[in-house]
């Protein structure tokens, strides 16, 4: 059985999977602090399949881009759960999470997270969003660089989409599709279908090596490093 973590958006979920198949999911209340919500979440969902924390398998968690704060909760707590014994970590990108919640259609699945300042944590990806496409990658980008790079065709999903969504199909046409509001955000039972085959692609880890995925560093740390990004953000 595989523990799934979705912090890194207001919408906290948790999800349990057995073999790939989701057994049940549960989501927090996104008014609510995610320190709040997390672990009355995990035990509802234990107490839903009528399992403990002992018998869980491996555990994955949505490793960023989002918020700062939730995702070093979600970090955390998965390594907390997994402390002491040797099972697994699975760190899912939350874009390509996310990714697999866009409408059906032609063209890439372009996810899409509001990182303020008029910027949005993007990255599109081909197919069922198993394959990280070069049109886009995972970074952050204005409205002007996301009408540079997206093709013609292309479906947006995420809460950016909302925010940047109308400018897209002003520029690159009515190929761009939205996904409906209600099924654009990042849910457990994604990051678990995906880690799902991380892990059979012998891609877990040691949960004491899971890190927050920021992509875009906090004020404090550009201020000390003089570096907006974490590695190399794509011009």
């Amino acid at each position: 059985m595989l523990l799934a973590v979705e912090t890194a958006t207001p919408c906290t979920s948790v999800a349990l999977l057995r073999d790939g198949a989701l057994l049940a999911e549960e989501t927090g209340d996104a008014q609510r602090p995610t320190a709040e919500t997390l672990l009355p979440a995990i035990d509802a969902l234990f107490g839903r399949v009528g399992v403990s924390a002992a018998e869980v398998g491996a555990f994955a968690v949505s490793i960023g881009p989002g918020s700062f704060t939730s995702l070093r909760i979600g970090v955390a707590t998965v390594k907390g759960l997994a402390f002491g014994t040797p099972r697994p970590a699975l760190a899912v990108p939350t874009l390509q999470a996310l990714a697999r919640t866009a409408a059906a259609g032609a063209g890439p699945a372009v996810a899409l997270l509001d990182a303020r300042r008029d910027e949005f944590y993007a990255a599109a990806f081909a197919g069922d969003a198993l394959d990280p496409s070069p049109l886009l990658p995972e970074g952050v980008y204005t409205v002007e660089q996301l009408c540079e790079r997206l093709p013609p065709a292309c479906r947006l999903t995420g809460d950016g989409a909302a925010d940047c969504g109308a400018a897209l199909r002003a520029a690159l046409g009515d190929g761009v599709v939205c996904t409906a509001p209600g099924a654009a955000r990042a849910r457990a039972a994604h990051v678990g279908a995906l880690a799902t085959r991380l892990l059979a692609a012998g891609r877990g880890v040691d949960p004491a090596r899971l890190t927050p995925r920021y992509v875009r560093r906090a004020e404090a740390e550009v201020k000390r490093t003089g570096q907006r990004f974490e590695g190399a953000n794509p011009d």
